[in-house]
């Protein structure tokens, strides 16, 4: 599932594809070199154009893309790591360890974009709120 950028315009991206349509919101990798440094940013679809092409977001700078730069579809949205193991720590746009701690040990990742969960699922909690010292 490789395609090719054939527009940039800052942070958009417009991407053709020859026998595949990634859906809205799929992440596609880009890999190049810039300033003969390795890159690899990620674009999130944001529209279909017709013609097998998209309009996507980057994800970071694009400093250095090319029209013609090869693309490569994931087949999923953008995903980040979720549960316990993530508190306390930082993590870019697209999930990615920027603390310089330990990298995750195989963490549950959920997508970016999903249904809020059901109303059933969330408990009201009655608490009495205090007022701070420096209030």
């Amino acid at each position: 599932m490789e395609g090719k950028i054939i527009q940039i315009m800052g942070p958009v991206v417009d991407v053709e594809f020859e026998d595949y349509l990634p859906a809205i919101y799929e992440a596609l990798d880009v890999t190049y070199q810039f300033e003969s440094e390795d890159k690899n940013l990620v674009l999130e679809v944001a529209a279909h154009l017709g013609d097998n092409r998209v309009r996507t977001i980057a994800m970071d700078m694009t400093e250095g893309l090319t029209r013609g730069q090869k693309v490569v579809a994931r087949g999923k949205m953008i995903e980040v790591p979720v549960g316990e193991e993530v508190l306390g720590r930082i993590f870019n746009v697209v999930g990615e360890v920027i603390d310089e701690g330990e990298p995750l040990k195989e963490p549950t990742t959920w997508p970016i974009h999903r249904n809020a969960p059901s109303l059933s699922n969330k408990a009201p909690k009655q608490r009495c709120l205090k007022r701070g010292s420096r209030w």
